[in-house]
């Protein structure tokens, strides 16, 4: 038999396996010292082998691996022959051994992918809980802003658009036995960066005008509809786009919208 013919005969797996006979042992000893393939071969099976079992060992130390590997002799050029006690008890010891280490295996991969669902649930969860969170924000500032068009003791005052934005609008809904005033600032366009609307409340002879709020938080309002402080004796509303954080008086030129009471 040829030197190619006797490895692709699976003999040679058999021998590293421990499932031949003392004679075939022999034999194959034999021919590994007589072909350096057939030997090299030898060892590239017992290498593999080893990986086999490394990889389904994740716990398995380098220190560790070194003992059993040295005190099992798998050192490259020199194969250990093993004795087989009876005709099947290799065989039983080996199947033992790679049942174990498939299943370690197995149950390890199955514990990462538990352990990484388990993380992405939790994160669906967290991202649930924010969407549930927001959705009732917006219901609530819904609710408030419905509450405030039908309150039948609101006085509605109409804020029309100015020479600096012509296109604008506002409303004012002023209940005066509550002292409470909603802005309705769904006319008005984004203030740019670093600007907000700011409120007046303004009495006319003389002309004085008192500041009841800032629109804040514009973008994020998706009502449009602020809360501001109240405004008794008010005549008059006026809003004027201001530095971020408001101004002590109106910016006359950046009147936006004006409406009498």
């Amino acid at each position: 038999m040829e030197v190619n013919e006797y490895i692709e005969s699976g003999i040679l797996e058999l021998y590293v396996y421990g499932l031949l006979s003392e004679e075939e042992n022999l034999e194959v000893s034999k021919m590994a010292k007589e072909h350096a393939v057939i030997d090299a071969e030898i060892v590239s099976i017992e290498k593999a082998v080893i990986q086999l079992s490394s990889s389904f060992s994740p716990f398995l130390s380098p220190e560790n691996f070194e003992k059993i590997k040295s005190a099992l002799e798998l050192k490259h050029g020199k194969v250990v022959p093993i004795k087989r006690e009876s005709g099947i008890s290799p065989f039983i010891g080996w199947a033992a051994s790679l049942l174990f280490l498939l299943g370690t295996g197995y149950f390890y991969y199955r514990w990462q992918q538990t352990d990484e669902q388990l993380i992405v649930t939790g994160n669906e969860k967290t991202k649930l809980m924010d969407a549930v969170t927001d959705l009732e924000i917006k219901n609530r500032s819904t609710e408030t802003a419905l509450d405030v068009v039908r309150d039948a003791n609101n006085t509605v005052v109409a804020l029309a658009g100015q020479a600096v934005s012509p296109q604008s609008s506002a409303k004012v809904y002023w209940n005066r036995q509550t002292n409470t005033v909603y802005v309705d600032a769904s006319g008005l366009p984004e203030p740019p960066e670093g600007k907000v609307y700011q409120v007046w409340a303004l009495k006319l002879t003389p002309l004085t005008p008192t500041s009841i709020g800032l629109l804040d938080d514009f973008k994020a309002n998706g009502t449009r509809i602020f809360a501001v402080d109240n405004a008794s004796g008010a005549e008059a509303f006026g809003i004027t786009l201001e530095p971020a954080g408001g101004s002590k008086s109106p910016t006359l030129e950046q009147l936006y919208t004006l409406g009498k009471v």
